[in-house]
């Protein structure tokens, strides 16, 4: 049934290709590099051409496979695909969200359990395109390279392009997350550093504050027992002038 939908769709060409890309996105569960390699082989001179398709329908499947799983879970998984599938691409999730969509843009698992997995799980939609555009054009890509410069001798070849992508993506994947990792604590360092600068100088005004207040109010005391021992020196009876004593 599902072979018979591929060939089917294989009769339209680059468009069977494009809704064939935009579906294994979503819930088809033939990958779309099933039809990319035969229709690329017909004419190796297409093959970038192709790929270029490929890859457009999946960035458009991917927003879609998204909201599925945020609208139905990920129990729909379950219904289409292999568990080991499921389950490997879950344990991504659950230790690393970011790794698991990157790692899963390259990995011979099919794209639509993360795609399905991120809208289930709330990972952010902008971070999942943005890592389905660098590893889905990555995988479309090599095939269509693969193809071109190789032609019918790439058969056998493509066949295996996920596992040498994923071996030679891994790598850069960990570097790429090492770095970030080390970045975002620099970052971190820095904003508490910032924080406690600030925090300090808030202090430091706060206690001018305080002295400035407490030096008005001992100002404003003495300015009332001022007045205060004045009124109580008008008030006593003048002091009688001395008579000179008359010698005559």
């Amino acid at each position: 049934m599902l072979q018979e939908i591929v060939d089917f769709l294989m009769k339209f060409g680059p468009w069977g290709l494009f809704v064939h890309s935009m579906i294994d996105a979503i819930i088809f569960p033939i990958p779309a590099l099933f039809l990319q390699v035969p229709l690329s082989l017909v004419n190796p001179h297409d093959a970038f051409m192709l790929a270029t398709v490929g890859y457009i329908g999946c960035l458009i499947g991917t927003p879609i496979g998204y909201m599925i799983g945020k609208l139905l879970g990920n129990s729909i998984l379950y219904k289409i695909l292999k568990k080991e599938w499921i389950e490997s691409a879950t344990n991504m999730f659950q230790k690393n969200g970011d790794t698991a969509v990157l790692i899963g843009s390259f990995t011979p698992i099919p794209f639509k359990v993360f795609t399905i997995l991120s809208g289930a799980l709330n990972f952010p939609l902008w971070r999942l395109i943005m890592y389905a555009a660098v590893g889905r054009a990555a995988k479309f890509y090599l095939v269509g390279g693969l193809i071109y410069f190789y032609g019918q001798a790439a058969e056998k070849m493509v066949h295996n392009a996920s596992y040498y992508l994923f071996a030679i993506a891994v790598p850069l994947i960990v570097l790429f997350l090492f770095f970030r990792k080390r970045h975002r604590k620099k970052k971190a360092a820095q904003a508490a550093a910032e924080a406690a600068a600030a925090s300090a100088e808030e202090d430091t005004v706060q206690e001018h504050s305080a002295v400035a207040s407490a030096a008005a109010e001992e100002s404003a005391e003495q300015t009332d027992e001022a007045p205060s021992e004045t009124r109580e020196t008008a008030g006593e009876p003048p002091i009688p002038a001395a008579t000179p004593v008359s010698n005559a």
